[in-house]
């Protein structure tokens, strides 16, 4: 296991953003853009990947410890800011609430959908003219039907 995968597991783990993963790092005065940092998380195949080194790393754990239990001179309960961000965020459960607690009505554009039928009744017909009508018929070319001029008058 190498240090992107390190980074990528605590990222999903924690539920971090790019601009939360961004602000962590400033903490300690590490700065990283945030493409630099979506290449860090690139697939290993991908010709912009890039190979988490171990200041990078140390430096966002670094961070991490900062951001959850604070300074010394301010320090903070870890849980109190795990229970922060969850809250910050909307439960699907409640989503479907309005104000007064009832059920609102959301549109479901799936069930608005006929399932598709194909057409059984007729056959195809053929893509363009047709076929030839006579036995003889050569069918047209189509470069035929273009006047070529060399750019020569001709009189």
């Amino acid at each position: 296991m190498n240090n992107n995968d390190i980074f990528k597991k605590l990222r999903v783990a924690l539920q971090l953003r790019d601009e939360q993963i961004i602000e962590i790092l400033e903490l300690v005065d590490f700065r990283v853009s945030k493409g630099e940092l979506g290449n860090v998380f690139r697939n290993e195949d991908h010709p912009n990947f890039i190979e988490c080194g171990d200041q990078l790393l140390r430096n966002f754990l670094n961070g991490l410890v900062i951001h959850l239990r604070g300074t010394k001179e301010d320090p903070k309960q870890p849980m109190e800011v795990l229970n922060a961000i969850k809250a910050s965020k909307i439960p699907l459960s409640d989503s479907n609430k309005d104000d007064s607690g009832k059920e609102k009505k959301v549109y479901n554009k799936d069930a608005a959908k006929k399932p598709f039928k194909p057409k059984t009744g007729e056959a195809k017909k053929p893509f363009g003219k047709g076929k030839p009508s006579g036995k003889n018929a050569k069918p047209e070319n189509p470069v035929e039907r273009f006047k070529f001029n060399s750019g020569k008058d001709k009189k």
